[in-house]
């Protein structure tokens, strides 16, 4: 008879190895799921044991086994590994299953400086015994084992040095809720808590990473994305620098406009020594960046924005090229290039495109944001004038360069600045918008930093969240989802601290918000929908008409409440402008739909309230908090019915949302021919989003002939998403090879959560 093993306890005692315990907690794990074998998780499990093993590695090595069988075929494994990862993470944090009192936990964690003191002076003691009772503890045994990862690994108050957790993810979605909710009047705010804790721990709001792993600690930065415009100085370059540090080290994705540098060669000071031109800048900017890794919980990212018209903009274009010297390669960011309509016209019509450096072609930058007719007559204007300093390219080449870098590298994005400007809520004329962010999804007025501490410089900041709409039954459910999710974000505004004075001017005179949305995938698999047919045009034009409509109710009845935001004068809104008049025409064709909703009663109640928040909408790519909500990413189509997602927690495995129903109902992403529906979609959305939508692009070489994209394909998407006014597109990615599964690396900024939520 084989001796028992023995196991080493958490205090440091040994005793002999309980097999039934082990036996019963993978039971209680397993109640109530289909196509689970306990007796097989018990055997991957014994062989793995050891003497003296810890009672903690025991655990990890049930959780290990059960993660490893969670297949398309045996789903509810996630849900097996997710209950025991739980179990683990409670014993971690409290040292028992069961979670203490709620007054209890604030008490110790604030005392421990884990939590802002705030907490026991906002509310009373009584308030926090009835916070008590909205929680449901329960609700964590319904993630999924990839959720409960990316909890312990992201999102829970911890010593990231000695990995100690404090907190279960219930305590984390109440006292966000506690937090937001904290400046309301004593009598609605509880009601308020109880109401959105209801809906982010069911998973109908989404919230990213700054707000779940911020709030309710002593550091009060939650904005997911910073916009910084840089003026073509010393003193602005350096203040930008300056300000990418601090917002850098506090979690938040950068968007670096830099369009305005002066190209190489320049004179300066009259002549007295040439520019340098734009590459120096970047190395600068890159340094900055990389500088803070973010509290560990993602390493800090940006994209840099630039004209398509610059005179640098052969060497730009290459800049994250491998070919080439570290003297010519700035790699470790990203880049944003900027086109309009002339810019197209002239691919078009087989003419020339002329590239200026922006300092000697006075108001030509400007009108390339505000004033596209004028930006035309001052090009023009510029190209037949042989005193100005210029170079011509054609258009087709120089497209053509911008198209091969995006394919090599997958991370050279598009902004359209006309779309941007023409479709906004912001009047071009006093505030354009003139750059977007890491992600492509934010679209805000800025103006430059002169200096560090520039009070009439402009750092555009936006909030963050999104409805899952695998959780909605229909979209009246969206009404109170809206008035929750901008009345919290709204508040999150003057709770949060701000490093710079220009962000914090910006963000409480303009209150910006951006809400999008998770799930879209398995939203239109329930409904019979396919990306790539046509068929989902109508309910996807229903579906943002009701998000917009409602996002825009409730600003407008919280600006009734708490008064309008101080710039309300400088959005299109103030003119009785809605999105519905200016959007790109070209969309009907695409979609017969009627709108549903009573915009002109709307129309006429912004323009006599005001809104309170200048922005509402914004689709964001939502990697990480899709994982948290076991639902699929924004509105991408997904790899495979399995994701398999390395982060630096491991290797995460994650099933689609119903696919033992709805697995043949589900388009995945390379069963797409083509990229037309999925454009066609993205203007559609576009057509009610005010802000812009992180949308990419998908080629699979082996599609074509001789396993080559052709560039008259890439070139074609790119004026199929200009014709339906997409303002911004995001990712370029090739198939690799991979078959069912989804292989994705996080990515070193936005999937690990700034703009991804």
């Amino acid at each position: 008879m084989n001796k028992a093993k023995m196991v080493t306890k958490r205090d440091g005692r040994q005793e002999e190895i309980d097999l039934d315990k082990i036996h019963r907690v993978i039971t209680w794990a397993a109640e109530g799921l289909e196509n689970v074998s306990v007796s097989q998780v018990e055997l991957r499990t014994h062989i793995q044991f050891y003497e003296g093993i810890k009672t903690a590695d025991i655990h990890e090595t049930i959780i290990k086994a059960a993660a490893d069988l969670i297949s398309k075929d045996s789903p509810d494994y996630q849900y097996l590994a997710a209950r025991l990862a739980m179990f683990h993470l409670r014993k971690k944090a409290f040292g028992q299953y069961e979670p203490p009192h709620l007054y209890a936990h604030i008490t110790k964690l604030v005392e421990m400086g884990k939590y802002d003191r705030a907490l026991l002076t906002d509310y009373t003691q009584e308030e926090w015994n009835q916070m008590n009772d909205f929680i449901d503890h329960d609700r964590d045994l319904t993630f999924s084992y990839a959720a409960v990862k990316q909890f312990e690994g992201k999102y829970l108050v911890q010593n990231r040095v000695t990995g100690e957790i404090y907190e279960s993810a219930q305590f984390l979605y109440l006292l966000v809720a506690a937090c937001l909710f904290s400046r309301y009047p004593q009598e609605t705010r509880l009601d308020y808590v109880r109401r959105f804790y209801d809906a982010v721990s069911t998973f109908k709001i989404s919230l990213p990473t700054p707000i779940m792993s911020g709030v309710r600690t002593p550091t009060r930065q939650f904005s997911s994305c910073v916009l910084i415009e840089c003026e073509d100085s010393l003193d602005s370059i350096n203040a930008t620098t300056s300000a990418i540090v601090k917002y850098v080290s506090q979690r938040a994705g950068i968007g670096i406009n830099a369009g305005a540098i002066r190209g190489l060669g320049s004179p300066i000071r009259g002549g007295e020594a040439f520019h340098t031109g734009c590459i120096p800048f970047y190395k600068l900017f890159q340094s900055a960046v990389k500088s803070c890794s973010q509290g560990g919980v993602r390493g800090g990212a940006a994209t840099v924005y630039y004209p398509f018209w610059h005179l640098e903009v052969e060497s730009l274009l290459v800049l994250k090229n491998n070919r080439g010297v570290e003297d010519n390669r700035v790699r470790h960011m990203d880049y944003g290039v900027q086109l309009n309509k002339l810019m197209y016209q002239r691919l078009i019509k087989g003419a020339d495109i002329t590239l200026f450096s922006p300092s000697d072609v006075p108001g030509l930058y400007e009108a390339f944001f505000a004033d596209q007719d004028e930006f035309e007559r001052l090009y023009v204007k510029y190209e037949q004038d042989p005193a100005v300093r210029k170079r011509t390219v054609k258009a087709v080449e120089l497209f053509s360069l911008l198209m091969q870098e995006r394919a090599s590298t997958g991370r050279i994005y598009i902004q359209n600045v006309d779309h941007c400007n023409t479709h906004s809520p912001f009047d071009p004329k006093v505030a354009p918008v003139r750059q977007s962010n890491l992600c492509l999804e934010i679209a805000l007025p800025t103006k430059p930093l002169k200096y560090i501490h520039d009070e009439e410089g402009e750092i555009a900041l936006c909030t963050l969240s999104a409805f899952n709409l695998g959780a909605i039954e229909n979209l009246d459910e969206l009404e109170e989802l809206a008035d929750l999710t901008v009345r919290a974000l709204d508040a999150l505004l003057d709770y949060q601290d701000y490093p710079v004075k220009a962000a914090r001017n910006s963000s409480l005179r303009r209150r910006p918000l951006g809400v999008g949305v998770i799930n879209f995938a398995y939203y239109l698999a329930k409904n019979g929908l396919r990306y790539s047919d046509g068929s989902a045009n109508d309910l996807t034009h229903r579906t943002f008409e009701a998000i917009q409509y409602y996002l825009l109710k409730a600003s407008m009845e919280l600006a009734k409440e708490q008064g309008a935001c101080e710039l309300f004068n400088e959005t299109t809104y103030a003119q009785g402008i809605l999105p519905i008049d200016t959007y790109k025409k070209a969309v009907d064709e695409l979609t017969q739909e009627p709108l549903h909703y009573d915009w002109e009663s709307l129309r006429h109640d912004i323009q006599k309230y005001g809104i309170r928040n200048s922005t509402l909408s914004a689709l964001m790519p939502s990697e990480t908090s899709s994982q948290i909500s076991n639902a699929t990413n924004g509105i991408e189509p997904p790899r495979g019915h399995v994701s398999i997602k390395a982060s630096k927690d491991g290797i995460l495995k994650q099933v689609v949302p119903e696919y033992e129903n709805l697995g043949d109902n589900y388009e995945l992403l390379w069963e797409i021919p083509n990229n037309t529906g999925y454009l066609h979609l993205v203007g559609i959305m576009q057509k009610f989003v005010d802000q812009s939508i992180s949308a990419n692009t998908n080629y699979d070489p082996k599609r074509f002939a001789d396993g080559k994209v052709p560039m008259k394909q890439l070139l074609a998407d790119l004026l199929t998403a200009y014709k339906y006014g997409v303002k911004t597109l995001y990712y370029q990615n090739t198939r690799d090879g991979a078959e069912d599964e989804q292989n994705d690396m996080e990515d070193e900024g936005c999937a690990g959560g700034a703009c991804k939520i």
